[in-house]
């Protein structure tokens, strides 16, 4: 089968760290990821599948691992050579299909889930994620024994895997997974009745939060910071109550709270915080904009920051990580699968409209560059479509 391969070659990461600085996603033309013919994965075992890419998104952890950007923390939680993509839209052998949750939980190796009826990505302890058939990986698209969605094929146990509506385009299903991950932050970010929010980032997963936020809880007014005239276009049609311009974002703030400014933070700010970029600045911007003893929800990945927390500490701020998704806790009360909440909200925000491109693996130099310029090319997620030649 065809496949876009990422293997430990030192060299060719370096090189992408330094061009990537000049041209982005470089790391596609210095050979961090290659495009080869591969023997399809063996099935681990018993509850495997076997699946057919369709379409494939192409996230931002993607494009950080393709321009050497990653995190080293990630290092023990990959095992190479691994076939990235986890933004999925499959096929089974049957015909029937299916979105697929990514995250290697405890049933997919072989352990005893933390309850019954437990999300792969629910559980406090990450040990499993080195053991069982497997070897390491987080997720489906960073496992060397399972393969990705930038290949024709890979392999996912039952446990990942979710039928989707016969209404649902693949554009929309490709959707699910991202829109998973901004379910699970706006479930997080504990938001209560009335509360200012400010989200923080509309690449696409600030809009997915912006969507979550809207339709899954109690937001009284919700703010965001948008870079790009096609994202506050986006972010204001999707639920958002005030769209700004980063630069104008604290001042959006102070009037709608009625706070002063103190140096280059405001004095009061908003309940809730969610950073949907994951940089230095967007992680003090958002601590700046947050009012004392709120909450900080980190959902951008960040890597290694320098960052001055003597502001955290002083306004006593919660600073929240939100990992993928899970059995989420309803503002209601009661329990349900962010991946299930996901399905509908794709549908009820018409999130297919925030697939802008879709490339045959071929083209996928063009496809990973598309993807690491999507603001500045007015453009939001970009896929592999497997369907096309």
């Amino acid at each position: 089968m065809r496949a876009l391969v990422i293997e430990r070659r030192e060299l060719s990461y370096a090189a992408a760290v330094v061009t990537s600085r000049l041209r982005p996603a470089s790391g596609a033309h210095t050979g961090v990821v290659r495009l080869r013919d591969i023997d399809p994965p063996e099935l681990p075992g018993d509850g495997w599948v076997r699946v057919r890419s369709r379409m494939c998104g192409i996230c931002g952890s993607d494009v950080t691992t393709v321009e050497g950007r990653a995190s080293r923390y990630f290092e023990p939680l990959v095992s190479f050579p691994f076939v990235p993509g986890h933004e999925v839209v499959g096929e089974l052998e049957s015909g029937a299909r299916v979105v697929i949750e990514p995250v290697l939980g405890h049933a997919a190796r072989g352990e005893e889930p933390p309850f019954p009826g437990a999300a792969p990505g629910d559980g406090d302890d990450y040990g499993h994620l080195v053991t069982g058939p497997l070897e390491p990986g987080i997720q489906i698209g960073f496992c060397a024994s399972t393969s990705g969605g930038w290949g024709e094929e890979f392999v996912a146990h039952r446990s990942q895997i979710h039928p989707i509506p016969d209404s649902l385009s693949d554009e929309a299903a490709v959707m699910v997974e991202p829109t998973a991950g901004g379910v699970h932050a706006a479930l997080r970010a504990g938001i209560t009745d009335g509360d200012t929010v400010v989200v923080l980032g509309a690449g696409t997963m600030g809009l997915v939060t912006v969507a979550a936020v809207r339709r899954l809880t109690p937001v009284g007014t919700l703010v965001v910071g948008a870079r790009y005239a096609h994202q506050r276009r986006l972010a204001s049609d999707i639920g958002a109550d005030v769209v700004v311009e980063p630069d104008a974002l604290r001042r959006a703030v102070r009037r709608l709270v009625g706070c002063r400014v103190i140096g280059q933070a405001l004095s009061g700010g908003a309940e809730v915080t969610i950073d949907a970029v994951g940089s230095p600045d967007s992680i003090a911007e958002a601590i700046d904009v947050t009012r004392p003893r709120g909450r900080v929800v980190l959902l951008g990945m960040p890597g290694r920051v320098e960052l001055d927390l003597a502001p955290l500490w002083h306004r006593e701020t919660e600073l929240v990580g939100s990992y993928t998704y899970g059995t989420e806790h309803l503002p209601e009360g009661g329990n349900a699968s962010a991946f299930e909440l996901a399905i509908g909200l794709v549908t009820d925000a018409d999130l297919a409209r925030l697939v802008t491109a879709a490339y045959p693996i071929k083209d996928y130099r063009a496809a990973i560059e598309h993807a690491a310029e999507a603001g500045r090319r007015d453009a939001t997620k970009i896929a592999f479509d497997h369907r096309i030649a």
